[in-house]
């Protein structure tokens, strides 16, 4: 057995390795707090723009400062599939991204079988299940995100906003992973809000057009299904 003095001697070297220990921890806790305050900094503050996306006007509004510098129709998610209204950060940028739950299912000569299908739906032998094309997708919340895509004049994603290919090109460029992204608005409802497409009276820089006085609306004949080219399979 060592002496009473050996013993004592050594729990306070133990009690000194505890509080140099627990001060280290504490100095290495602070590091990081640091360092996460300062990247969190350096995302609000580096790039000046943000987004807001409005659900119940449809339209996509870049913004610096106070000022509108750039604004895009968009199709939102459909009744069943809405887009989530709230603050948001960009997560992800990628230029060629693809859906990993959406998409068409053709069989073994490529012929489209399901045309807006699941991943998780039965394949044919020899078919393949094709993911839908999202390019300059900008993922802002889970699996949802800003993408260049069909807009058939009314919400009908299945949840994220898509955007003409040339302005889903413009927000890509500006926006960076950490810029602030708002959505609100209430989705309006496709069998209320337009027969021709999402341009309430007097909405124009982009579309104008005469207003048809039957809609009291503006009218755009691109949205007039006489003219509408075919669906495509992605949504």
């Amino acid at each position: 057995m060592l002496p009473r003095q050996s013993v004592a001697v050594l729990l306070r070297l133990l009690q000194r390795l505890r509080v140099k220990t627990r001060v280290r921890a504490f100095k290495g806790l602070i590091v990081a707090l640091c360092l996460g305050v300062t990247t969190a900094w350096g995302q609000q503050t580096d790039n000046p723009y943000h987004v807001e996306l409005d659900l119940g006007q449809q339209t996509a509004y870049l913004i610096r400062g106070r000022q509108v510098v750039m604004q895009s129709p968009i199709s939102s998610g459909r009744y069943g599939h809405l887009t989530e209204t709230g603050s948001f950060k960009v997560i992800e940028k990628e230029r060629n991204h693809f859906s990993t739950m959406y998409g068409k299912i053709v069989d073994a000569n490529g012929n489209t079988i399901v045309a807006d299908a699941d991943a998780d739906m039965k394949v044919p032998r020899g078919g393949k299940f094709v993911p839908a094309p999202m390019r300059y997708f900008m993922r802002f919340h889970e699996a949802t995100g800003m993408h260049a895509g069909y807009l058939p004049g009314y919400p009908a994603s299945h949840g994220c906003v898509r955007m003409p290919e040339q302005l889903a090109i413009a927000f890509f460029d500006k926006v960076d992973v950490g810029t602030p992204v708002r959505v609100f608005g209430r989705t309006p409802r496709t069998n209320y809000y337009y027969r021709y497409g999402p341009q309430p009276l007097n909405r124009q820089p982009w579309l104008g057009g005469p207003i048809d006085p039957r809609m009291g609306r503006v009218y755009d004949p691109r949205f007039d299904p006489r003219y509408r080219p075919p669906d495509p399979w992605w949504r």
